[in-house]
This record gives C-alpha cells, structure tokens and sequence, in this order.
C-alpha cells in the first residue's frame, strides 16, 4: 500500500509557517507531521503531495517521492499532511478503512483508502469540499469527531505538544543515555524519564524535572549551568541551551539557542533566542533572530479567550492562553514587545510594540512612528545568505527561489496593510 501525505486547502489556517513549508512539516511534539506518519507507516511506501513551488525545496530535505502520480499504485492511503498519525490512525486504517472507504471529519478528508484512478485523479489537484464530494459518490463514507487528532491552526499544533512529547518520548527514546550529565546537576523524578543524546553534556546547576513529563535532549547538544527545563520537554540535536528557564511543553528543534524563558512553545529549528526575555505559547519558524528583551503576551488582561485572524477573519481560539505565530527568517529588534495572538510574517522585521499583524518581507515600526515599509526581496536573500553562512551553510538556488516565490505571493498581504516602498527610517 501507497502512504500518500497530501495538503489540502486549508494549509493557509497555518501561514505564516506554511508559506515556506507544506503543512505535514510542521513540528507538534518531537516530531514533525510527517516524521510521526513515516513512522507510524514505517513498512509502507511513503509519497507526499504538496503545493508545486514547495517541491523543490521538499525534495532536497526528503527521501521520499513528491508530487510523483507515476508511483502510485492499486491501493494508495491518502492521509491528510494536518493529522497525527500514531498506532491508533494504524488500527482504525486496518479495521475500518477497506478499499474505497473515506473518513471525514465535518467538512475535511482525514483518510481515504482508494484505488489508483481514484488517487491519481484527486491527487492531481488540491484537495478541497469539492474531493469530498466526489468521493462521496465512488466511496463508503465514514465520519468521526473526536477519535483521531486533525490540527486545524497553528494554536492546534501548540496545545497538543506536551501530550505528544509523552507519545513520542515513549516510542523514540530507545536505549539508556549516551550524554554526560554532570553530577552536580540536579535530576527531578524518575532518571527513565530524561534521555540525553550522544555528544551531549548537562553541566552543573542545571535541573531537569521530569515529574510533570519526559525530558528528551537529542545529540551534541549543551544545556550550561543556571538552566531548568521542565518536562514534557524535547531539544533537539545540536541546540544549545544557554542558562534558560524551558518551561513545560516546549518543543525545541535542531541548531538552536535557547536562552531566558520559554513556555509551551514550539520553535521549527535553526532559531536565535539567546537572550532574556519570555516567549509563551507560541509557534516560531526556521532562522528567526528573537532580540534582546524581545517579550510576548500570552494572555489578556481580561483573562479572556484571544481571537487571532486567520485568512482575514478573526477567530476565537477558546483558549486564554495564545502567544505569537512568527514565520521563517523573522527578526525582532531589542526590546521589542508583542501583543497576544500577533503573527509575524516571513523576513519581516519588528521594532517597538508590535500590536497589529505584520505582513511577510516588512520592516514595521508602527509605534515608533514609522510607516511600514517593503523589506526588500534583495535585502531579504542577502541576510539568508549571511545567516546560513554562520551555521556553516551555504544558500542554495532552491533557497533563493523558495523566497523569491514568498516575496511575491505575499504582495497582498502588504498592499492590504498599507505596506510602502523606499527607505526605511526612524
């Protein structure tokens, strides 16, 4: 059988992240969507669908076909890139899911087991209301509301982390330890719930609290004395944390630098955040440069349920505690505040209090009196390239062209803000 990871039109629930990225490479636990899918279906042949000007960059990160129909065969799962996937999407595909049976949840394809003409035809276009409806005419249709997990926001991704990291810490973690903990570090609860990956070393004066959950350090990392990190918690290989308060459920991707406070976050990798300040329930991207004393709110002062637009519309979350959503190559000035449910779109560049939505490719200054203006797109790959170099990587075309190709998708995103062109200027 054909594992196929689609997207399908509500991928812009997600942005600014997914701008850059199909929806199944969001992080959600110590996993990317995908990553759980690969190994959930691990025995199966993977495919994944996804918006035709990601596919470059997709298949430099990937070993797995992408946007490839020729490989599809006679029984081919599509599995929506927004779910999931564990033992439990496994079984009900084995007990439930036979040939030519779809499993919709309201108005969204979560899985359908269909034959290659089916696949093909459907594959060959976004999937949308409309797939559904046709479905529905060549399948048995099956519905669910609560029995598997389908992120729908960014929010979504964020809440569910913690209880990931347990699922995930559980099936990943493997053998004992190869790191060092220094013997003068401080372990809380149970040393079968912390995993320290090879290469890696736990100075002294550090506290790891694994009672609330499991703490998972990957490989060549450094967590340096003065640091707590409270469990459910996962740093990924070659972060670095630099005497930080990682509080519980953050996900912390590979080639980070983690300093002062997080709290229930989850940062794609590659990411700046050396220094003191506090980031709560938020969502960060690839190549963010977080300043000093950069603050977000995480929750009104009414204690009440925050609203955040999503594709234009303001949409109550139901929760009370909600940060900020910020895309790939971000940067924010030293001292920069940010409002509760703010996003922060790609390459852009804050200052000052940050209130509004920020459109992707903007230097924006609102509150210091400056007129939002055009970053730009030259500007923009030049500090890529910059920022690459001193991680030791090079810029690649497929880099140069997955910006270029933001740059100008995004164009809307600015002229409805009132973005300008010219000199930025304080």
């Amino acid at each position: 059988m054909i594992v196929a990871l689609f997207e399908d039109e509500k991928y812009g629930n997600f942005s600014p992240l997914t701008h850059t990225r199909p929806v199944f490479e969001l992080r959600s636990g110590m996993l990317s969507l995908r990553e759980r899918a690969q190994r959930t279906f691990h025995d199966h042949r993977i495919v994944l669908f996804a918006r035709d000007y990601l596919s470059p960059i997709l298949r430099k990160k990937v070993r797995v076909p992408v946007n490839r129909l020729d490989v599809l065969d006679d029984g081919v799962l599509m599995v929506n890139g927004a779910l999931s996937v564990n033992k439990r999407t496994r079984e009900f595909v084995q007990k439930k899911l036979a040939k030519n049976v779809v499993l919709a949840q309201r108005e969204n394809v979560v899985l359908a087991h269909v034959d290659e003409k089916i696949a093909r035809r459907e594959l060959s276009q976004p999937v949308s209301r409309l797939t559904l409806k046709r479905l529905k005419k060549e399948c048995r249709l099956l519905r669910t509301k609560d029995t598997l997990l389908l992120m729908e926001f960014l929010w979504d991704l964020v809440n569910n982390s913690a209880s990931l990291i347990k699922d995930d810490f559980a099936s990943i973690k493997g053998g004992e330890s190869a790191g060092t903990i220094d013997d003068r570090a401080a372990v809380n609860g149970e040393m079968k719930d912390v995993f320290v990956g090879a290469r890696s070393f736990v100075e002294a004066f550090v506290t790891l609290d694994a009672r609330g959950g499991p703490i998972y350090i990957g490989e060549g990392c450094v967590v340096q004395s003065g640091s707590r990190i409270s469990g459910p918690a996962h740093i990924g290989d070659q972060t670095i944390i630099a005497s930080g308060l990682v509080r519980e459920g953050c996900s912390i991707g590979r080639a980070c630098r983690v300093g002062g406070e997080l709290e229930e976050t989850v940062i794609q990798g590659f990411t700046n955040k050396y220094h003191t300040s506090f980031i709560g329930h938020s969502y960060i991207g690839e190549w963010v440069n977080i300043g000093a004393a950069t603050t977000n709110s995480n929750l009104k002062n009414t204690y009440g349920p925050v609203h955040v637009e999503v594709m234009g519309k303001r949409i109550n979350t139901h929760h009370a505690k909600v940060g900020s959503f910020i895309g790939d190559h971000a940067k924010t000035s030293i001292g920069t505040q940010i409002y509760t449910g703010i996003k922060i779109g790609v390459a852009s560049h804050v200052h000052g209090f940050v209130t509004e939505n920020v459109p992707s490719f903007t230097i924006w200054a609102k509150h210091l009196g400056a007129k939002p203006v055009e970053l730009r797109l030259e500007s923009a790959l030049e500090t890529q390239k910059r920022v690459l170099a001193r991680r030791g990587l090079k810029q690649t075309r497929e880099d140069i062209e997955l910006l270029k190709e933001v740059f100008r998708i995004t164009a809307v995103e600015r002229r409805r803000a009132g973005v300008v062109r010219g000199r930025f200027e304080l």
